[in-house]
């Protein structure tokens, strides 16, 4: 199992419809299968997220989010691990929206 306790992530790409940017960084914590994080920057003033990692590494999360309009915005998100060859993480998410025009999106996030 991939151990994201105390990794840091930015976001590198996402598609039109999401709030993160390259402003976004993420803090995850880990505990056996748990997983959490608090992030912020860019559009996002704070967010949170608390899901689950298996044996691969593949997270399944829900999140929550304030952005800088002061809505209060959330959804759910896959994300699967790659290893680069410097040997850190790359997050492959699939998310959807779960308030607002509940579409769906892709973002990649590489480890700080």
């Amino acid at each position: 199992m991939i151990n994201y306790h105390n990794k840091c992530f930015r976001v590198v790409e996402n598609t039109s419809n999401g709030e993160t940017s390259t402003e976004t960084i993420f803090e995850y914590k880990q505990e056996n299968e748990i997983i959490s994080c608090s992030y912020g920057g860019g559009k996002i003033k704070t967010g949170n997220l608390l899901g689950t990692v298996d044996a691969s590494g593949v997270i399944n999360m829900s999140y929550h989010q304030i952005n800088t309009k002061g809505e209060l915005v959330f959804g759910t998100c896959t994300s699967k691990p790659v290893i680069m060859p410097n040997g850190k993480i790359k997050l492959l998410e699939s998310w959807q929206w779960g308030s607002g025009d509940l579409s769906k999106g892709n973002s990649t996030l590489e480890e700080l």
